[in-house]
């Protein structure tokens, strides 16, 4: 929804101003201008990036029309989770959470939270280690390095997109040369026309260049800045998990660990230790 009022505001300020200034709105309308541009960056994007990077382009671009979905409710849940889950590890031991890390879907922890058990990445992520604390096999120190290696590796797949994009944001503007330099060779073999048709086709191609920029920086390269922030949300969530597990391994007490994790947060999103601490206890009562 923001995306969309924001382009609505970045051509309601370009174009108003334009006729606020006595500019005819029927002089930047140039198809041909815009299929040079337009044809050229696309033909750029699939020569620069292979069909695994297109793809996860393609995939992560819908993303951009929906909200966060990382919101101070969100993290309560998780804490909230990972607290009852920690809990019944220090009460009945780890192998009593055996069966709720094999068959999630079915684990009356995990079913009280819907939103947690519908990321499939994020539940993927916390099984798969509370599998590896099950089996016992690894200290905190290894289970922290994989923790490391698996968020980084998620990290840069996230990257993917966002650089594809941001490439392509660079390229615009020099695409609008080409075709601003395209209308002026066009111009200069024209020169033989009547000056007011000369004017046509001089604003034509200065439209080139005037199109170049604003998909680049009004339209492009905001998609690419909204992906990041997208991604870095994701990765906190599972820095977040990884904190407060590897708490829970070192010894902490579930009350304690929830908090590791709790201090990881953006201030944004981050519950309050109390409301925390609230929301806990009034889980515990039912």
């Amino acid at each position: 929804m923001f995306v969309i009022v924001g382009y609505l505001v970045v051509l309601g300020a370009v174009f108003g101003g334009f006729i606020m200034a006595g500019g005819h709105v029927a002089a930047l309308f140039q198809p041909v201008e815009l299929l040079m541009i337009g044809g050229s960056a696309l033909g750029a994007f699939f020569v620069a990036n292979g069909p695994k990077t297109v793809k996860a382009t393609l995939k992560a671009l819908p993303g951009v029309l929906k909200g966060s979905k990382f919101s101070k409710q969100l993290y309560v849940d998780l804490l909230s989770m990972l607290f009852e889950i920690l809990a019944k590890v220090r009460k009945e031991g780890l192998m009593s959470i055996e069966s709720d890390v094999d068959s999630p879907d079915a684990s009356p922890i995990f079913s009280k939270y819907p939103k947690i058990q519908g990321d499939h990445h994020a539940m993927e992520f916390l099984t798969d280690y509370l599998r590896m604390m099950v089996g016992g096999n690894l200290n905190a120190f290894e289970i922290e390095n994989l923790m490391d290696n698996e968020i980084e590796t998620h990290h840069h797949e996230g990257e993917v997109p966002i650089h594809a994009l941001s490439r392509t944001a660079d390229a615009l503007p020099a695409f609008g040369i080409v075709a601003a330099v395209m209308g002026v060779v066009h111009t200069m073999e024209s020169v033989g026309i009547p000056p007011a048709e000369l004017g046509k086709l001089i604003a034509a191609a200065l439209v080139g260049t005037f199109l170049g920029i604003l998909l680049s920086y009004g339209f492009v390269a905001p998609l690419a800045s909204l992906l990041e922030q997208k991604l870095n949300e994701a990765t906190k969530m599972l820095q977040c998990m990884k904190v407060t597990l590897l708490a829970s391994m070192n010894g902490y007490a579930p009350q304690v660990a929830v908090e590791f994790g709790r201090k990881v947060l953006y201030s944004t999103e981050r519950p309050g230790f109390s409301e925390l601490e609230e929301e806990i206890r009034s889980r515990k009562g039912k």
